[in-house]
């Protein structure tokens, strides 16, 4: 194969759609750009290199989306739907012990809003409390939305009562 062949490309993009239809997704949503990471082609800017590239389109139901290059087909990406309106999924990936402090779970908000005085249950085991503070990054939060990795305070319960894997 000749470098930058279209040919190679093709391939390439009927094996990953294959397996990008397999697993579920749509590939019609998903724009495939022929690339050279190490020369730098088609990344920020079109590349002579490709000529037979016309450009890449997606179709989703947000809308459509086109473009020539890899930058364009990053800016295309559409960030994920925050569910605050739904109930508060918090899976605990640790718990920690802080002299001082107290007992911190710490996890990713999946979904809903945690803020400091809210009244949380614990599963599987069942456990009710308050939340006193929450933290992000070692800075205080009003609240804490889906996608924040956060760290928060809750009032007597004990380390050993919690673990990784309770939402």
């Amino acid at each position: 194969e000749p470098p930058y062949s279209e040919t190679r490309f093709e391939e390439i993009k009927k094996e990953v759609s294959s397996y990008i239809k397999k697993i579920g997704y749509n590939p019609a949503a998903v724009a495939f750009v022929p690339i050279s990471g190490w020369n730098g082609d088609n990344m920020l800017e079109v590349s002579e290199k490709m000529p037979w590239f016309k450009g890449w389109a997606v179709e989703r139901k947000e809308g459509k989306a086109d473009g020539k290059c890899l930058i364009e087909a990053l800016d295309a990406i559409l960030p994920p739907s925050r569910p605050t309106d739904k109930a508060l999924r918090l899976p605990l990936q640790d718990v920690y012990k802080i002299g001082g402090i107290g007992t911190v779970p710490v996890g990713r908000v999946e979904t809903g809003l945690l803020k400091p005085g809210m009244v949380v249950v614990f599963a599987p085991a069942n456990i009710t409390t308050e939340v006193k503070s929450v933290e992000m990054h070692h800075e205080a939060l009003t609240e804490a939305v889906p996608g924040d990795n956060v760290g928060f305070n809750v009032k007597n319960v004990s380390v050993k009562e919690l673990r990784r894997g309770f939402v």
